[in-house]
């Protein structure tokens, strides 16, 4: 898949979408703006119904689905996110779900995913070998498997929000956009859309510095697994499966990696609790703590920031602000 025809699939499934997920706000944050001496525009996906971008790439790949295909049970893997968004577009269009979750999985996520009906499975705690788990289940049954990532369905939905920050600005410029990577979806979609209408913005592929799977592997030219840490920005956690279409995507596409500690994490999450009075979870604050960390290259620039999602429990809430 090359990125022009990734940006031609998010474009083309974007009016489907609409007709279930109104855009989200794209806006300016006062603090983040003043910290970088830039103008910080927001992407607020953590304001997306399930509380993440993830469920523009669920429905996006639910919708080329049958109700056949879908009544008999739609499978897919997750830390959380991908499954509510799963189940948010077979609650609209109709059908079964099974979910493989890690077993650490947040438990306000989990309880979500529970009320949407969904069936959970939960198995150790590497989701790449959940999506392995996930996949093969969907084969031997022969089952629709929706992958959290690795699909151009998917990839194109997430580009739907690259689709709205170009109509958002109106024709205004930006210089940079920052996003949050785990499989590489999301900044798969974005970044091929936003290169195409603005072909020298430079885009920013945020990671964990104890989970960085995918910035590892760019570096290594082939997809390699990490010894990974626990992270605050548990929506990014995971190794990268064998074989994914997004690694080429990103090789292409990321001008640059940040490698962020979880202790800048915990501050950006912090200071916007504290400034906007937004709750976002860590994968969201990990966007904002790497635009942080580019301040002085990003100084004097018009710079959009996706913070994915806001599915926080006020457990983890609590211990990442003690």
């Amino acid at each position: 898949m090359t990125p022009a025809e990734a940006a031609a699939r998010a474009e083309r499934v974007a009016p489907a979408l609409r007709e279930h997920l109104p855009p989200t706000p794209f806006v300016r944050y006062g603090a983040f703006s003043d910290e970088l001496g830039a103008e910080v525009l927001v992407k607020c996906e953590h304001q997306q119904r399930t509380g993440s971008f993830k469920a523009r790439g669920a429905l996006a790949k639910i919708l080329t689905l049958t109700e056949a295909e879908r009544a008999a049970g739609v499978i897919t893997a997750s830390t959380g996110n991908h499954g509510l968004g799963v189940g948010n577009a077979l609650a609209t269009l109709g059908g079964h779900g099974i979910v493989y979750l890690p077993e650490n999985a947040a438990p306000g996520k989990v309880a979500a995913l529970r009320r949407l009906g969904l069936e959970l499975r939960a198995e150790g705690n590497d989701t790449g070998v959940l999506e392995i788990k996930a996949r093969a289940y969907a084969a031997e049954h022969g089952l629709a498997y929706v992958p959290p990532y690795n699909d151009p369905d998917i990839i194109a939905g997430q580009g739907t929000v690259g689709v709205e920050i170009v109509e958002q600005l109106a024709g205004a410029s930006l210089d940079a956009v920052v996003v949050a990577v785990g499989g590489g979806g999301l900044i798969s979609g974005v970044a091929a859309v936003l290169k195409k209408h603005l072909p020298g913005i430079r885009v920013y592929g945020a990671q964990p510095a104890v989970d960085d799977a995918m910035a590892a592997s760019v570096r290594a030219g082939e997809i390699v697994q990490v010894d990974a840490g626990q992270t605050l920005s548990d929506g990014t956690a995971g190794s990268v499966e064998p074989g994914s279409i997004t690694f080429d995507l990103c090789r292409e596409l990321v001008d640059d990696w940040v490698l962020v500690e979880e202790d800048a994490i915990r501050e950006a999450l912090r200071t916007v609790i504290d400034t906007e009075h937004q709750l976002i979870e860590g994968s969201a604050a990990l966007a904002f703590a790497a635009a942080s960390a580019r301040r002085t290259e990003l100084a004097g620039k018009r710079v959009a920031v996706v913070s994915c999602g806001g599915n926080m429990s006020s457990s983890t809430l609590v211990a990442a602000l003690a």
